[in-house]
């Protein structure tokens, strides 16, 4: 069966031809009439009928050009849009809540499954960021298409110009070439094993002689049982130390061979990379040059040019045109992406079956890389089961480097690349990878990496297989046993901007840092340790913050903070994020402080979180931190997209790192004490009015300064219910301070009102729920739980408070 198609019908795969000529047709090629809505027929570029003069309708008007126009904004095709009969406007579909934000902004998506797709804006119930609706618009797939091909040409499909049999006999001579190379790497380990054995087995002997010397001149001494004790005793601690001797120098030996054997891996893949494009590109030229693609569909061989893809790969130089041009959400990769898991559903014999697999049905280059890095992502090689004697002509066998653990993900992406017609390198240079510390110095081999870059587009664009692939996770959600598997991947890690990619990856080669202005690697250690999710909240570093910044040797500011912080006398930094309008009312921030030497999360008993205060004041985020004491400190940013419905419900809520920043303080001139221990999270009334529509009257600030009482008033945009406020003093009993604290609903407003007994510093935590919400949390009686709201810190002193 062939469709759905546009209509949403179908056609049996031998049917779907003209009805006029007969001519085969694929999804890419057919047409609808543009003369009659009612006709089902489908038709080639020759045949369709199309409307003469004075005869314009909806379908004439045109979806096609209309998609195909330059876009006026980023976000909304205003010719889409335009005035006139026959046109279609994002309103009279019912889709501009589902288009755009609240405020006319792009509503947000992250990255594939593990983004939060269903995030709601400014506390909207049930709106979707960023998500076209398939029964409101029923041109989905073509607004998809339009996308992606906003910033670079069509391709045609690669059985157009290359018989898969050629291509086959090539790979053929390959599979032999690489049979001879396995086959010396078989030798050579072998060839040092009986090395190792044999260099031991000498030792051994010679020490069981000097042994058995030793203990024969005791003999005539000591008593002949207690002889045999003792030797038998030092014969079995000289066996075990040699044995560890031993199994370190195989370890060496094989590590070392591994590297040789890599490296070899490598450059025969490389080698037969070149070949592959070879013979891609002449096969080309030579279709190109019997005149292929002269009578093509829509107008298709204009734009191909006489070749669109360049033959040679191109110099390293930073891409034209940003990520966000090619796409904006991953989800217009939704068919190809499926390609890719299907494909890997499946064994393949050979990786030209494989790559033909996988991109049929591209028709760009983004595409064809796109489909070869989910299927990477997806297959989860790392976790294939391969049986030892597994032979080369079998699936299995097909990935016998990564087996072997002679190639690697980016060694692979490589050559698949190859096979796809796409231009690819393998980069070597260093990595903030797993282990890594902001103000850590790559002063050796530890944190050494590899990834890609790939040309598509019209530029070169970074790759990281390794980290872009996550493993396959349960969906309990869902009752299909053949849909319960979700693939999460990470898609920052695809055709990532340089300006981003160097922020985690450092290459030993500075031209393929892909930058206008390079930066050394004493800068590279200076940035700030952020990641892939840093990026696609869009989170940014605003100036301002307590440090310098980091700039190029050209002066350009590359990050207005640091990876390392320094303290001023009193122990304080203070950490700033900023956020993107879109984010404002969906992020929720959390933060880790421990020791940077021995990770300690405490000091002198007392948690050192309540030595940060987190408060927002949109669009930044800010940690103020306070040092305990002199030393290191290490300060984790946590963040998580919800919705307000999904934090009053009171679901557990995953938080990851964001990024990472080391706190040093030196001497300290006064002696800091930690916050009150209130509830966890930020200070100030920025939380409960952007989750619960409670508006500051009184005190929008975390920080109140009052005499010995204070009244704090707020106003309720919606209905909320239970209010209860807790006060909190370092010494005193929680239970005592719950008299001096008393709270009124009026109407709309709410009032609590403290009496503070003493002078001193106190935190003030304040609780509610919304009224009859079925989905918040009970207790074990069916009362329902309160959530928490807010927090202030408050410094009660007579001077602070107001003269009559």
């Amino acid at each position: 069966m062939v469709g759905p198609l546009k209509d949403f019908s179908f056609f049996h795969s031998g049917c779907f031809k003209c009805c006029v000529c007969g001519s085969r047709l694929s999804l890419r090629t057919y047409y609808h009439s543009q003369h009659d809505q009612e006709d089902k027929e489908v038709y080639c570029i020759s045949h369709v009928p199309k409307p003469g003069p004075g005869h314009l309708d909806g379908s004439a008007v045109g979806i096609r050009s209309a998609l195909n126009v330059p876009k006026s904004t980023t976000f909304v095709n205003e010719q889409i849009r335009a005035s006139g009969k026959g046109t279609l406007d994002l309103e009279s579909l019912h889709i501009r809540s589902n288009s755009r934000g609240e405020n006319g902004s792009p509503a947000f998506d992250g990255a594939g499954p593990t983004s939060q797709a269903n995030v709601t804006n400014k506390g909207t119930p049930g709106h979707n960021y960023g998500r076209f609706d398939a029964s409101a618009l029923h041109i989905a797939h073509a607004l998809r298409a339009t996308q992606i091909q906003k910033a670079y040409k069509k391709e045609k499909p690669l059985h157009t110009y290359l018989p898969k049999e050629e291509q086959t006999e090539l790979e053929m001579k390959f599979r032999k070439e690489e049979d001879i190379l396995y086959r010396k790497f078989e030798k050579a380990r072998k060839e040092e094993e009986a090395r190792i054995h044999a260099e031991f087995r000498e030792e051994w002997e010679r020490e069981l002689d000097k042994l058995a010397s030793k203990f024969e001149s005791l003999r005539a001494q000591e008593d002949p049982h207690t002889i045999n004790k003792l030797r038998a005793r030092e014969r079995d601690e000289l066996e075990r130390h040699m044995t560890i001797r031993r199994d370190k120098k195989r370890e060496q030996i094989t590590r070392k061979l591994l590297e040789h054997e890599r490296a070899a891996t490598a450059a025969l893949v490389e080698k037969q990379s070149k070949e592959m494009l070879h013979l891609i590109n002449e096969r080309k030229r030579e279709w190109f040059a019997r005149g292929g693609g002269s009578d093509d569909e829509e107008g298709l061989s204009s734009e191909l040019e006489s070749f669109p893809y360049p033959q040679n790969p191109p110099p390293p130089s930073p891409p034209a045109t940003r990520k966000t041009h090619i796409y904006t959400d991953p989800v217009e990769f939704t068919d190809i992406d499926q390609i890719a898991i299907s494909v890997a559903q499946e064994d393949q014999k050979t990786f030209t079956d494989l790559v033909r697999k996988l991109v049929s049905r591209c028709g760009t280059d983004v595409e064809k890389a796109r489909t070869i890095f989910r299927w990477i992502t997806v297959k989860n090689l790392n976790a294939m089961d391969f049986s030892e004697d597994v032979r080369t002509d079998t699936p299995m066998g097909l990935l016998r480097g990564i087996k072997q653990g002679t190639e690697s993900y980016h060694v692979l992406f490589k050559r698949l690349c190859s096979y796809a017609g796409l231009h690819c390198v393998v980069i070597k240079g260093l990595s903030k990878s797993a282990g890594y510390q902001p103000g850590v110095k790559f002063t050796d081999s530890r944190f050494r990496n590899s990834w890609n870059a790939v040309y598509v587009a019209g530029g070169w664009r970074f790759v990281q297989c390794n980290w872009g692939a996550r493993h396959l996770v349960n969906a309990k959600e869902r009752a299909s046993k053949s849909d319960s598997l979700r693939y999460e991947y990470d898609d920052h890690y695809f055709l990532t901007d340089p300006k981003e990619f160097i922020f985690e990856f450092f290459p030993t080669t500075t031209e393929w840092q892909l930058l206008k202005r390079p930066i050394t690697l004493a800068e590279f250690e200076e940035l700030p340790f952020v990641r892939s999710l840093f990026f696609r909240y869009g989170l940014y570093f605003p100036q301002g913050q307590s440090c310098d910044g980091v700039t190029n040797s050209h002066g350009d500011v590359i990050s207005h903070c640091k990876a390392v912080m320094t303290t001023d006398q009193s122990g304080a930094a203070t950490v700033r994020i900023g956020m993107p309008p879109q984010m404002e009312g969906c992020l929720i921030f959390h933060y880790n402080l421990k020791s940077y030497d021995n990770e300690s999360d405490t000091f002198d008993g007392v948690s050192l979180k309540r030595f940060v205060m987190q408060s927002v004041t949109p669009p930044v985020v800010s940690f103020r931190t306070h040092a305990p004491a002199s030393g290191a400190f290490l300060l984790d940013v946590f963040a998580n997209a919800v919705t307000p419905r999904e934090y009053l419900t009171g679901e557990p809520m995953k938080f990851k790192s964001v990024c990472k920043v080391k706190i040093e303080c030196g001497t300290l001139s006064t002696v800091m004490v930690p916050l009150p221990d209130c509830a966890s999270g930020e200070w100030g009334p920025a939380k409960a009015n952007r989750l619960f529509g409670l508006i500051p009257l009184t005190h929008p600030d975390p920080l109140i300064f009052s005499g010995r009482e204070v009244a704090i008033d707020f106003s309720m945009s919606r209905p909320l219910t239970d209010f209860m406020a807790t006060l909190h003093k370092n010494g005193t009993d929680e239970k005592k301070l719950a008299k001096f604290i008393s709270q009124s609903v009026r109407n709309s407003e709410v009032s609590f009102s403290i009496q503070f007994p003493e002078e001193g510093q106190y935190g003030l935590d304040i609780y509610t729920r919304e009224i009859d919400t079925a989905d918040v949390p009970t207790t074990s009686n069916g009362k329902q739980l309160l959530t928490h709201c807010c927090k202030y810190l408050i410094n009660s002193s007579k001077r602070n408070a107001t003269p009559p």
